[in-house]
């Protein structure tokens, strides 16, 4: 009896295939009721009643874009960083190789070019198969049916939707097969196999075939080989629990069996599948770098983020920005040069080190145009403070995302220096500045013409005293000198034209503290400012007058390489360019021989000019300098970890103890050293001269009038803005009436509007006095300072 019976399948299992034949034709009943014939009954009221619900479904999905990841580039092309919600990249059909299109199609749904919506033996089999083994063993959804599915969960922007698009019921099943039916009468199969390849998920936080490409073998899709695409095809049945970077096993052994599944198929020879089969997987991991932490350059990348983020352009809120940049696709072209962030980066990290009590912190910005070419800080992005590492971005303000900042010291009286230009104070304006001062509050003037107040304060110098003139007095930055040109200047214009500068002052007499920021110590540098403000505002000196907002943004590109908007620079006269130029003309003397900057041996070899910044209370150092085309702001500051300001004197800055600091002396080093490297690729550009016509008291070198006549030399020395008289003749080899000589002398220098006299040759060569007996030495030629040079 046994033999009779061997082989046979239990009662209970051929019970299951009649009950499950049963149902699969029940279900083919609807689906030709309900699809194929509307309003036809095949299987009694029920059915009929599925079918008027299924005709009540839309008979079209829409289909929106593919959510994929943007890209930041920096100026020259390179990536600095990549956004998603999806790691995803759209490739169209023909930049997948075809071994890759086989092996998705042998694995999912191998009739797929030759079955409609439904496949509907592959259907029953799987129905069969499955109810016969109590669980899923066999998908039996077409690759249309499954890109329908991945479409409504995608799309899904509720926890109701995500759930409907992946509950298991009859229900689910009909809606998808309802839109999968319009969309092969809508479309062709190679388009809806492009889209399944691009929308499917590959595991390890990477969406469709190019992302997966990259991502598990650093290659492209169309160059996928059949040792990589055999692995990629596995995956989709299980993205998570097939991981191959997690389970390497589990993705070895399904890459097999699509091997085996292909060369069943006869799409590979079975030769080949078994010589795959012996070799490993062949990862060669790209790793996923979603975010600004994973940037080349973090800080301008979060600053690019924010700036893109306040653009209404872009969208009606923050959040619907912020969706954009991480579903969009978009190419985000911006103004960072990478060669300058890894001098500045290189230059901050070897300053000051992440975990110290203070924060390095380095600007570059390129004067006309605004665009920001390099960020850099000292502690890193992440949110381990053991480590130093922060979120707050310390080179940008509040306003753009970035930090409140801090006092900027000394780096102020530029603002003064240009208003009282632009006001006519001559440069040769000498003022007594002593070592401490007592100054009146009412001496200064606000911008009702009325006195600041009726108190009094003192301020000391930290540098130099004595008689100073807007030269030396900037060159030395003294403090009581500052604050009586201030007196000259009033309150009002310094303070606006920093506004206008770029320096973000809250208000006219309140700051973030409730504190008056348009007060006497204005000049002192007594407001909170960040070093992006600060090059931003110089910028406008080398400018020639013209203020550029900052831009880190050039132009946004979507998928296609169409533009979505370009960021054009933003710039305004702000002060003339002649005054620009005397500023410039005299914040160069910094940089050079006896200035602060050359003291300090921070001068670049092309000609440079800069402001030293010292607060009072050592709570931070500044350096603005620039050439005439790159401006560079360096800040030092004390800071906790929380960015709460701190005396950076005793504190380690740069591995050593601070126990003194100085603009130029140790915030000055940073700025050189990144600029030292950059001026190489800098154009050799000096700044212009001040016009002697329109500034008063330029100091101005004298030039040679040697053997000119009278007529000439008179020209030439009008031309450059001197007056001329004429001496008495002296002794010279010159014919008779040609220049031999002036006072002061050609080379030295002089204001611009000074008298310099020329004395003419009387044609007789110079002959020195006889010597008297018993000595005496050689005397003069009694001219005063003529005669030959």
């Amino acid at each position: 009896m046994s033999d009779v019976n061997e082989g046979r399948p239990p009662s209970r299992r051929v019970a299951i295939h009649l009950a499950s034949m049963v149902a699969v034709s029940a279900i083919l009943g609807v689906v030709v009721a309900g699809l194929a014939i509307p309003f036809a009954g095949v299987l009694g009221i029920g059915t009929r009643n599925m079918a008027d619900s299924m005709n009540k479904l839309p008979e079209e999905l829409e289909t929106k874009p593919l959510a994929q990841r943007t890209r930041i580039l920096a100026a020259d092309g390179s990536t600095i960083a990549t956004l998603y919600d999806e790691n995803r990249v759209n490739v169209p059909l023909r930049q997948v190789s075809k071994v890759m299109r086989q092996a998705i199609v042998s694995i999912e749904d191998y009739r797929f070019y030759q079955h409609g919506a439904l496949d509907v033996k592959g259907t029953m089999r799987a129905f069969i198969t499955n109810r016969a083994a109590g669980g899923v063993v066999q998908g039996g959804s077409s690759i249309t049916q499954q890109m329908v599915k991945l479409t409504l969960l995608g799309q899904a922007k509720t926890e109701e939707e995500r759930k409907a698009a992946m509950e298991d019921t009859v229900a689910r099943k009909l809606r998808e097969l309802r839109y999968a039916i319009a969309f092969e009468q809508e479309h062709s199969k190679d388009w809806i196999l492009e889209r399944y390849l691009n929308i499917a998920y590959f595991g390890d936080g990477v969406y469709g075939i190019q992302a997966a490409a990259r991502h598990y073998f650093s290659t492209d899709a169309r160059d996928l080989n059949l040792r990589q695409a055999s692995v990629l095809a596995g995956l989709v049945k299980n993205p998570v629990g097939l991981d191959p970077t997690v389970y390497p096993d589990k993705a070895l052994a399904r890459r097999n069996v699509v091997l085996d599944r292909m060369a069943q198929l006869n799409v590979i020879t079975d030769a080949k599948a078994e010589k795959l089969k012996q070799k490993d997987i062949g990862l060669k991991i790209t790793p996923n770098r979603n975010g600004c932490m994973f940037s080349t350059a973090p800080f301008f990348c979060d600053y690019v983020v924010n700036y893109l983020k306040q653009d209404p352009s872009l969208g009606k809120t923050s959040a619907a920005r912020e969706d954009l940049l991480l579903s969009g696709g978009l190419t985000v072209q911006t103004t960072l040069d990478p060669r300058f962030q890894k001098a500045a980066e290189e230059s901050v990290k070897r300053h000051v080190f992440p975990k110290e009590q203070a924060v390095g912190g380095l600007a570059l910005l390129q004067p006309g145009t605004g665009d920001v070419r390099a960020l850099a800080q000292s502690r890193p992005m992440g949110r381990d403070k053991k480590d130093g590492e922060t979120f707050i971005n310390y080179t940008v303000p509040k306003e753009a995302g970035g930090a409140r900042g801090f006092q900027a010291g000394s780096t102020f009286k530029a603002f003064v220096l240009a208003a009282a230009i632009k006001q006519g104070i001559a440069l040769n304006t000498t003022i007594n500045a002593p070592k401490l001062k007592t100054f009146q509050e009412r001496d200064y003037k606000d911008c009702d013409g009325q006195p600041y107040g009726y108190g009094s304060f003192e301020i000391p110098n930290s540098t130099t005293s004595g008689n100073k003139n807007l030269y030396t007095g900037t060159r030395e930055s003294v403090n009581t000198f500052f604050m009586a040109l201030e007196q000259m200047t009033g309150l009002c214009e310094p303070f606006n034209l920093a506004r206008k500068m770029g320096i973000h002052l809250t208000s006219p007499t309140g700051g973030p503290d409730g504190l008056p920021e348009r007060v006497p110590t204005f000049t002192l540098g007594v407001s909170d400012v960040t070093p992006l403000e600060m090059a931003e505002a110089y910028a406008t000196f080398p400018g020639r007058g013209l203020h550029c907002d900052s831009r880190p943004v050039t132009q946004i590109l979507d998928t296609r390489k169409n533009v979505v908007k370009k960021y054009a620079k933003q710039c305004q006269q702000v002060l003339p360019s002649a005054v620009a130029d005397a500023v410039n003309d005299v914040l160069r003397g910094v940089m050079e021989p006896g200035g602060f900057g050359n003291n300090a041996g921070i001068n670049t070899v092309q000609p440079s000019a800069g402001k030293t910044g010292t607060t009072n209370s050592q709570k931070s150092v500044w350096f603005v300098g620039y050439t005439a085309n790159l401006v560079g702001a360096s800040m030092i500051a004390g800071a906790n970890f929380d960015g709460i300001p701190d005396t950076i004197i005793g504190k380690s800055i740069g591995g050593q103890i601070l126990y003194e600091a100085s603009g130029s002396g140790t915030a000055g080093p940073m700025w050189g050293d990144a600029m030292k490297v950059i001026e190489q690729w800098l154009p050799d550009d000096d700044f212009a001269p001040p016009p002697a016509d329109e500034i008063s008291g330029l100091l101005m070198t004298i030039p040679s009038t040697y053997g000119m006549s009278v007529e000439k030399a008179t020209s030439v020395l009008e031309g450059a803005g001197f007056q001329v008289s004429v001496g008495g003749q002296i002794d010279s080899e010159l014919a008779q009436g040609l220049v031999a000589g002036s006072f002061p002398r050609a080379g030295e220098s002089t204001s611009s509007g000074d008298t310099v006299t020329i004395y003419p040759s009387d044609g007789s060569p110079y002959k020195p006095p006889k010597k008297k007996r018993g000595g005496g030495g050689r005397g003069g030629n009694g001219n005063g300072g003529g005669g030959r040079r």
